[in-house]
């Protein structure tokens, strides 16, 4: 009789789970309100000579002689660099022969201040647009410095899926990049999936209270970013604050509910 009771309870508890998660109010579909949000960007640019540059994007250094030729970059992805004009840079990235992103790159005249159009692909043939506009952070000459971002124009649609996840956690889904996170609240880590996810890229997440979260981003055991992740008292607004490693400002992103 006492093992059938415990049965029950256990039965109980877990149809109460999977109660909740379903009516948990982060699931939904998500739309990144450019206008509400800002996304402060940081990038490191060292001259090493003999026309050798590091490059820190925030995912660790990598080495690139300016020649527009594909070198090894992080993340098991090749980096490209090549000079289009004494005051113009081409970045290429690729994984695996297929080209992640594009970047083209120009200094103002007087060298403090860079340009960046940025355009990503998408493993579904989609892409998306970022003009960023950066301010040199200390004195230098050329594209060497320190570089933080004062403004961006964001010219793409960004959809956030959240969905319940195995009773007691959520899914992050990115349709676009085709990577979805699925987490338990429980603190462990849980690989990222999809066909573009960073090799080693694990996540994990805790619940802070019925309309905040928190989420830890890994890339092989090393922590990559925290995100705190909030609900408006309305449940009609997502903000997600994300805080880089070895940055000084985070990013903030503002979401919509559909």
């Amino acid at each position: 009789m006492f093992k059938r009771t415990i049965q029950l309870l256990l039965v109980g508890w877990l149809a109460a789970a999977q109660l909740w998660a379903a009516n948990d109010p982060f699931v939904g579909d998500w739309k990144l309100n450019p206008s509400r949000s800002k996304l402060t960007d940081e990038m490191k640019v060292e001259s090493l000579g003999a026309n050798k540059y590091a490059f820190d994007f925030g995912g660790g250094s990598e080495t690139v002689v300016i020649d527009g030729t594909d070198q090894p970059g992080v993340f098991g992805t090749t980096l490209s660099v090549a000079a289009e004009g004494p005051e113009s840079w081409k970045i290429i990235r690729k994984k695996d022969g297929r080209m992640l992103l594009t970047a083209n790159w120009k200094l103002s005249k007087d060298g403090n201040t860079l340009t960046d159009n940025f355009t990503g692909m998408n493993p579904n043939g989609s892409t998306y647009n970022v003009n960023y506009v950066y301010q040199r952070m200390a004195p230098g000459s050329g594209f060497a410095a320190t570089w933080i971002s004062t403004n961006e124009t964001v010219n793409s649609v960004f959809v956030l899926q959240v969905r319940p996840y195995d009773g007691d956690g959520l899914s992050f889904v990115d349709p676009s990049r085709e990577q979805t996170k699925n987490v338990k609240f429980d603190g462990k880590d849980y690989p990222t999936l999809g066909p573009n996810a960073p090799r080693g890229s694990v996540s994990s997440l805790r619940r802070v209270n019925e309309r905040a979260l928190e989420m830890t981003d890994k890339i092989n055991g090393k922590v990559l970013d925290t995100r705190q992740i909030e609900l408006s008292s309305d449940v009609k607004t997502l903000t997600m604050t994300v805080h880089i490693v070895g940055r000084s400002e985070p990013n903030i992103l503002v979401f919509d509910r559909q």
